[in-house]
């Protein structure tokens, strides 16, 4: 137990704090704005154009893409559940953004699968621009995305300067030779 323990305290520390965060946004849109409707701070109706916070809901995925998708979503939420537990151990420690990314997508995947298995959709509410509506666990899906292209990118970065600096001391290492031997 220990053992269990030590392999995801991180991954289940933030994933139950995004899905707790996400059921209590859901909840509150939904005890506080009837379907279809929307709200606005008092005073900030500027901000309509930009930004309100809206009651909607989704059977499909992240975004409202793929509508009455709701069974085969579920089905797939619970496998990248697995998935992610299954290789999270497998992850170097050193490795921490993606720890943060599986982590991140682990909460939003559990956040939208509670809304799909105990109210048979997802709750929808935030609402920018033109952009489709989207939730706490739809955005924790796509941050954790950016955070693991991030780490791949800067890891890639750290290995290509690795290499050039091997190939420099390699260089420097021929040439000494080179002047020794003469």
């Amino acid at each position: 137990m220990k053992n269990i323990f030590r392999k995801y305290w991180q991954i289940v520390l933030i994933a139950a704090a995004i899905v707790g965060l996400d059921q209590w946004t859901k909840s509150l849109v939904r005890a506080n704005i009837p379907l279809g409707g929307r709200w606005l701070p008092e005073g900030m109706e500027w901000l309509d154009p930009y930004a309100r916070i809206v009651h909607w809901y989704n059977t499909g995925a992240a975004f409202g893409m793929f509508k009455e998708g709701s069974m085969v979503f579920t089905v797939l939420a619970f496998i990248v559940i697995i998935l992610i537990l299954y290789y999270y151990p497998r992850v170097e420690g050193a490795d921490w953004s993606l720890r943060i990314a599986m982590s991140m997508q682990l909460g939003g995947a559990m956040g939208n699968l509670i809304d799909r298995l105990t109210i048979g959709h997802v709750t929808d509410f935030i609402s920018v621009g033109n952009f489709a509506v989207f939730n706490v666990a739809d955005a924790s899906i796509s941050v954790g995305a950016a955070v693991l292209f991030l780490g791949i990118w800067m890891m890639e970065r750290a290995e290509k300067r690795k290499k050039q600096e091997m190939a420099k001391q390699d260089n420097m290492s021929e040439t000494q030779s080179e002047v020794t031997s003469e």
